[in-house]
């Protein structure tokens, strides 16, 4: 799963540009990035891992607001109990125009669907909550992303232990005709900040008196007083 990812991530991450990457979680830490133009990368877990790694809640970021280009979320969100704090937590430290690449479970898959049979309870994939791509989507565009891109990956390993090789013609079909029962899904967002430009009003007196008008009442008035 990791390496279809790295993949799929190849050709999308050398349109990165920028100063910080962030990998959000223990899964997205694991994701290279060799072509991504971003040279500072760093990795945010609950342990330390590396070198280049941080402690850190993914709800609560020791980042400063609009620091960072570019956000990786490897399926963070499918095992989080917070998602949207998750989410508003990015929103806050991403810069505008950065972008934010999401991957996650899709639940109408037959993943999804052994993920509420007795098959092999032992796996980590039980603990996962599913959401589908159109809500994520939704919760992007609320916070104010675009969706730049978004792909649909075959992976048959989770559950059951037969392999069936990436580039086959099977997996190419299935990609292609039932896109929305692959078991995975990226999404490529980027954070859009519309500057507000303020409209000075345009005041216009409309003049409703006349000088010539009063002048002849004032005349009148004297006509009566004489």
């Amino acid at each position: 799963m990791k390496g279809l990812i790295e993949n799929q991530l190849s050709e999308i991450s050398r349109t990165f540009f920028g100063y910080h990457l962030v990998r959000l979680g223990y899964l997205s830490s694991e994701i290279r990035l060799p072509h991504c133009p971003i040279k500072h990368q760093v990795s945010m877990t609950g342990q330390l891992q590396a070198e280049t790694s941080l402690l850190a809640k993914s709800t609560d970021l020791p980042i400063a607001e609009n620091s960072v280009d570019t956000f990786v979320l490897a399926h963070e969100l499918d095992f989080s109990n917070d998602p949207h704090q998750i989410l508003r937590e990015v929103d806050r430290a991403i810069m505008a125009n950065g972008y934010l690449v999401l991957t996650g479970f899709n639940p109408f898959s037959l993943c999804g669907l052994f993920k509420h049979l007795p098959f092999n309870k032992g796996s980590v994939l039980h603990e996962a909550r599913f959401f589908s791509c159109g809500r994520v989507k939704d919760w992007l565009q609320l916070l104010g992303f675009e969706i730049i891109d978004t792909k649909h990956l075959l992976f048959n390993e989770l559950f059951l232990q037969r392999r069936i090789h990436q580039p086959s013609k099977w997996n190419a079909w299935a990609t292609h005709y039932f896109a929305s029962l692959c078991t995975m899904y990226i999404i490529v967002a980027r954070k859009r900040e519309i500057p507000l430009s303020i409209i000075k009003p345009k005041w216009q007196s409309n003049r409703k008196f006349s000088t010539v008008r009063a002048n002849a009442s004032a005349r009148a008035g004297l006509n009566k007083v004489k």
